[in-house]
């Protein structure tokens, strides 16, 4: 089963974080890595990883990233995810009871510092998704290569929240995206939210809403209006 899931990571300058993320992988998932780095994250993959991995070197931004790690899988499954995170032991144990859908997303939690902001975030989007809405992250989110180029992709207008707008498209198009809640990914590196977790939250809140309901003016598309500044 492992071998029909290929997760795609975009990198940039993850050398602090990239060893724990590949110690939560097993070495049968294959793994395509979009990589942007001026550090040695691609030199540590390969050393820590040396099967089932492959690494694009390419300067993009984390949406085309994205993008590009897609198009050069070949498994049925994408599992969409960031450096800065590690899978639940049990992660892929417990990803065959939700491949009936066309897509599944999962909580991010935190073993660490701002717990409860995690533990907060994975409420709301248990709720949004009880409302009808889809609350996913790039951190977790897995997608059936078909239904996933069928709609097009990403948007790569979308410097952020790439993730929160294909997911919406994806049930938009009728297809059936899943939330698992125990299919736990544990953020470990918090610079954003250390930058303030408001400021996080609401940046979030107010590009979600104009995307979702179509207000998004063209020209803010591309901007990240500050997301990365000081979190790289």
């Amino acid at each position: 089963m492992l071998e029909t899931i290929t997760i795609v990571l975009p990198t940039r300058n993850e050398a602090a974080n990239i060893p724990d993320f590949l110690g939560s992988l097993p070495p049968a998932v294959p793994l395509v890595v979009v990589d942007a780095s001026t550090d040695e994250t691609p030199a540590l993959i390969r050393s820590l990883r040396h099967r089932n991995t492959t690494i694009i070197t390419h300067p993009g931004n984390v949406t085309v990233a994205r993008q590009l790690g897609a198009e050069a899988a070949t498994t049925k499954w994408l599992l969409f995810t960031d450096a800065d995170v590690a899978f639940h032991p049990q992660y892929f144990e417990r990803l065959p009871n939700y491949l009936q859908h066309d897509a599944v997303y999962g909580p991010k939690q935190s073993r660490g510092e701002y717990g409860r902001y995690y533990q907060f975030f994975s409420h709301g989007q248990q709720l949004a998704h009880r409302l009808g809405v889809p609350a996913a992250s790039g951190s977790n989110l897995l997608i059936r290569r078909d239904v996933f180029h069928k709609i097009g992709g990403f948007d790569l207008d979308l410097s952020v929240n790439e993730d929160s707008e294909i997911a919406w498209r994806i049930k938009r198009r009728g297809y059936y995206i899943a939330f698992a809640p125990d299919l736990l990914v544990y953020e470990f590196d918090h610079r954003r939210l250390a930058n303030g977790r408001l400021r996080k939250t609401i940046h979030s809140l107010i590009r979600c809403a104009l995307l979702f309901t179509g207000l998004m003016p063209q020209k803010w598309r591309q901007h990240d209006w500050g997301y990365w500044a000081n979190a790289r």
